[in-house]
């Protein structure tokens, strides 16, 4: 099981947003956001913000950092490592499994990610055979597109998306972003795409619209 910090916005949570982080942060790197997300009228939630793996990462001179796959390409569709890529999935997988011990079933958990951690968010959402509340990609695209179309799980293709990109993105172009929802309302996913003028960051009106749409998904469940 991966290293977690958690934060909880009241006691006896009935609702848990895991967030995973992108290339070289880790775990604490979303935590501040919790306080200019929440509302108080929400339900009671568990934010669980994992530490990705240390791994050598081949774009970046083969350097160790926190990483949930290797990227040794920077075209679309070979950017991510797959086997990287599946053995983060299983790691989500077993975060949410655990949510579940803990009394927070599959479909009252939101899991989001940045960069990175937005690309993991996605494979791993789509291949659910338990659906979950949402899934939450930010300033990231949809890896593995090919197997995508016939992995995705009927539970997948109804899970909304929210996916937003920055228009000034050095790191993951809009392009990829774009690409990546085009590819999933293809097959059905319910995808709410924004995007703000920024770099590869995250914008206050990307902050006020996500709140906007997990008070939605609180509201749906």
């Amino acid at each position: 099981m991966l290293e977690t910090i958690e934060r909880l916005t009241k006691p006896r949570p009935a609702w848990t947003v895991l967030w995973l982080h992108g290339l070289g942060a880790d775990g604490h790197d979303f935590a501040p956001l919790v306080p200019e997300l929440v509302l108080p009228g929400w339900p009671g939630i568990r934010f669980v913000f994992p530490h990705a793996p240390v791994r050598a990462v081949t774009i970046n001179g083969g350097a160790r950092m926190r990483a949930w796959y290797d990227i040794s390409h920077l075209s679309l569709d070979q950017r991510a490592d797959e086997t990287g890529m599946r053995e983060s999935m299983r790691e989500v997988d077993a975060l949410i499994a655990r949510e579940r011990d803990r009394g927070v079933p599959p479909q009252r958990v939101i899991l989001a990610g940045f960069s990175q951690g937005g690309a993991v968010a996605l494979a791993a959402g789509l291949r659910r055979e338990a659906a979950l509340a949402g899934i939450v990609s930010l300033s990231s695209y949809l890896p593995m597109a090919e197997q995508t179309r016939t992995e995705i799980t009927a539970a997948g293709r109804t899970t909304p998306v929210f996916q937003a990109h920055g228009t000034q993105d050095p790191v993951v172009p809009l392009a990829f972003g774009q690409r990546s929802r085009v590819a999933m309302e293809a097959l059905g996913v319910p995808v709410q795409w924004r995007q703000y003028p920024m770099g590869h960051s995250v914008h206050p009106d990307e902050v006020r619209d996500l709140r906007d749409w997990m008070t939605e998904r609180f509201s749906s469940t």
